[in-house]
């Protein structure tokens, strides 16, 4: 049988993580993927034990007893870092006391292959490694396939849900978003304001310039809503030319009433359309939900529809904070409105 040892080529084909030894404990070949592992040593010339350290069996501490161990599986580890275990076997080979030392990554090839950056071609055709790195490589190209699908999926139901709260016309919110908004503040408990706004004369903008002229008033109100208010309120269209918004953490009536003050002001200027103006103002009712109190979702709107109504019974164009006298007056209201009738 041809000597290994006199013709390394073949070892660096079958074997690429291979290395020569020879009597005194010296290495004399390398394979080039071994190579790779430490590309800055010197390894012929370099000692085998000063390279490597065994770690099992404990009872290798000598070239003499690593021949002994000749057939045994071997666990080894780099010397220097990056920490790097190895798996290995040991023969003898030739006259001349050479040993050959194959050795692998075992069940961390894996690893190895990032640490080292290696590929299908550091490893013989017939190394198992070889089927294992196709199996990682196809699992990373399902993977990142499975990946992507699901951003478009989670893309896709964000829209949808984006889509399912907002108000196609105006983009605003929409009342399912404002009714989830609302829960979720008073689940919380957190203190917040709600405003309903009422257009003023949209109905005649509608009747007299047509649907596309209460189509521009109805943008041009979101827009103007928007600029009024912060990034964290929420602002919404309930339908027609009811609009609500939804403050967190406003606490002083002050506060409320500047903003209620710049949104009438602003909507009581002309909307230009197609060489017509169109002429409206907002009437507006508030009300504060305080944690701690009683009051639910159904509860708050009612109540703020009270005080928008109270707005509108007082001329229209202006602004009424909730108060449980309103709704006395409203009831008042009614009883008068009944006895006339």
């Amino acid at each position: 049988m041809t000597d290994p040892t006199a013709n390394p080529a073949v070892l660096d084909v079958l074997c690429p993580m291979h290395v020569m030894i020879n009597h005194t404990g010296h290495i004399t070949h390398v394979g080039a993927t071994l190579r790779k592992l430490r590309p800055d040593l010197d390894w012929i010339g370099a000692r085998f034990l000063e390279v490597f350290a065994l770690k099992r069996p404990r009872t290798v501490t000598s070239i003499a007893t690593l021949r002994e161990s000749a057939g045994i599986k071997l666990h080894l580890q780099l010397r220097d870092t990056p920490v790097t275990e190895l798996k290995g076997v040991a023969v003898e080979s030739g006259q001349d006391g050479m040993i050959i030392v194959n050795l692998s990554f075992g069940i961390s090839v894996v690893d190895g292959v990032r640490q080292y950056d290696l590929t299908h071609a550091d490893f013989a055709p017939t190394d198992l490694a070889t089927e294992m790195l196709y199996l990682v490589e196809a699992k990373s190209t399902a993977m990142e396939a499975w990946r992507k699908l699901n951003q478009r999926l989670q893309g896709a139901m964000i829209a949808a849900e984006e889509q399912a709260f907002t108000d196609t016309l105006t983009g605003l919110k929409n009342r399912r978003a404002m009714d989830h908004v609302m829960a979720r503040a008073l689940e919380r408990g957190t203190q917040f304001a709600l405003m309903q706004l009422d257009l003023d004369f949209f109905k005649l903008v509608n009747d007299t310039l047509g649907h596309a002229a209460g189509d521009h008033v109805l943008q041009t109100v979101a827009r103007i809503m928007v600029d009024e208010t912060r990034s964290e309120d929420t602002v919404a269209r309930l339908g027609g030319d009811e609009f609500v918004i939804v403050l967190p953490e406003v606490r002083e009536i002050s506060a409320l009433r500047r903003i209620g003050t710049r949104l009438i002001k602003r909507l009581e200027v002309p909307m230009p359309f197609e060489g017509n103006d169109c002429c409206i103002s907002a009437s507006i009712g508030t009300v504060f939900y305080e944690p701690g109190s009683d009051a639910d979702l159904r509860s708050l709107l009612d109540d703020v529809d009270v005080a928008l109504y109270a707005s509108k019974r007082a001329g229209r164009g202006r602004q009424t904070f909730y108060s449980p006298d309103l709704r006395r007056g409203l009831d008042s209201a009614d009883a008068t409105t009944r006895q006339a009738g």
